[in-house]
């Protein structure tokens, strides 16, 4: 699903590669623990899988 209006303050890309069957919870989580931020701030979190052919976004 394309979202045409994001009003993010921040976008962070994660590097390296994140096991994408994760949950929209378990991308919480490595948000609060690696990246120290809060998940429900207006920011962008992006998240690449291990063929880096699919990006997940919170």
């Amino acid at each position: 699903m394309l979202i045409r209006n994001i009003t993010a303050d921040h976008i962070y890309l994660a590097c390296g590669h994140t096991d994408m069957r994760k949950s929209i919870n378990g991308l919480a989580s490595l948000v609060k623990d690696h990246f120290k931020k809060n998940p429900f701030q207006p920011t962008l979190f992006l998240f690449c899988g291990r063929r880096k052919d699919r990006i997940k976004g919170l």
